[in-house]
């Protein structure tokens, strides 16, 4: 068994482990650390834990210092540069009349390097742009781009259900998503409800997939036929996936081909199990709603893929 320490930085989502070397170290204390960066500075988001060997990819880097108040006041010293050098650079790329958006700019704690993130739509040629920026900072110059999810995974906010975004406070990789899912969850499939801040399909559809899956699997399909507790024979309506309920519409008089709907738990009902749940097109969808949902799953398959 050995030791590790969970840290995360502020421009990435994942959770980098390292050896504590002794120190006693707790969750939400600041520390120094090495990586294949250099010196950085990081949060501590996982306290000391005790994991065996084969669960840890080595080499395994140790904490170098718990932050002094020293290394605090540098940390602030490179937030404060950070905002000037966001300045200095977006006046440059209007400057080279370059087609791309700044998004965040980051400082090495040892001021070795300064990173500067962007979006664009395409690739973009930005050497004399560099060039420029080398020549005002008198360090190395990195230019990152991102695509709109890492954006707003690195600038944060908050989510409809009013929550932090996931994807900014603790998922570390971003998760494939489909329309599908938004199928099994019985979603309007309304492209505008159905995306987040991002503007890509909402990661907490694929997290509560899995529930869904096994709260769909022990239900009727509508259409299909079933027999009530009260031995009546009746096709299904609608379902409630969640309080696990099923409408079922029975006729009540033959002779006058009355029919009224019925709402039964679903463990009342006898029906045939389907071992494959089909899920519903996107019937009832406007011709636009269908484009903008197909211009959706695309970006999705192009974002897994890059």
């Amino acid at each position: 068994m050995i030791k590790i320490v969970g840290v995360r930085f502020r421009t990435a989502g994942k959770i980098y482990y390292f050896d504590p070397a002794g120190y006693d170290i707790q969750f939400g204390d600041s520390v120094i650390v090495e990586t294949i960066r250099g010196v950085e500075y990081g949060k501590v988001v996982r306290g000391i834990t005790s994991v065996t060997d084969d669960s840890v990819v080595q080499p395994l880097r140790s904490v170098i210092r718990i932050a002094t108040p020293e290394d605090e006041e540098v940390w602030k010293d490179n937030k404060r540069k950070e905002k000037e050098a966001a300045g200095i650079c977006a006046a440059k790329i209007a400057k080279h009349g370059l087609e791309m958006k700044l998004v965040d700019v980051e400082y090495t704690f040892d001021n070795n390097k300064i990173l500067f993130y962007f979006t664009a739509d395409g690739r973009i040629d930005f050497r004399e742009l560099v060039k420029d920026l080398a020549g005002v900072f008198k360090t190395r110059i990195e230019l990152r781009q991102i695509g709109v999810r890492d954006e707003t995974k690195l600038m944060g906010g908050i989510g409809c259900c009013g929550r932090e975004l996931c994807c900014h406070s603790h998922q570390p990789e971003f998760l494939p998503v489909s329309i599908k899912m938004a199928k099994d969850q019985n979603l309007s499939l309304n492209p505008s409800k159905i995306s987040g801040n991002c503007g890509r399909l909402m990661c907490c559809l694929r997290h509560e997939e899995e529930t869904y899956e096994y709260l769909n699997s022990k239900l009727p399909v509508i259409g299909d036929k079933v027999t009530t507790p009260e031995g009546i024979r009746g096709e299904v309506q609608a379902v409630n996936v969640l309080r696990q309920l099923v409408k079922v519409i029975i006729v009540v008089d033959k002779n006058k081909d009355e029919k009224e709907v019925r709402e039964y738990k679903v463990s009342d009902l006898k029906f045939r199990q389907h071992h494959h749940r089909n899920t519903s097109d996107a019937d009832g969808e406007s011709a636009q709603e269908l484009k903008e949902l197909e211009a959706l799953e695309r970006r999705e398959k192009n974002n897994a893929l890059s």
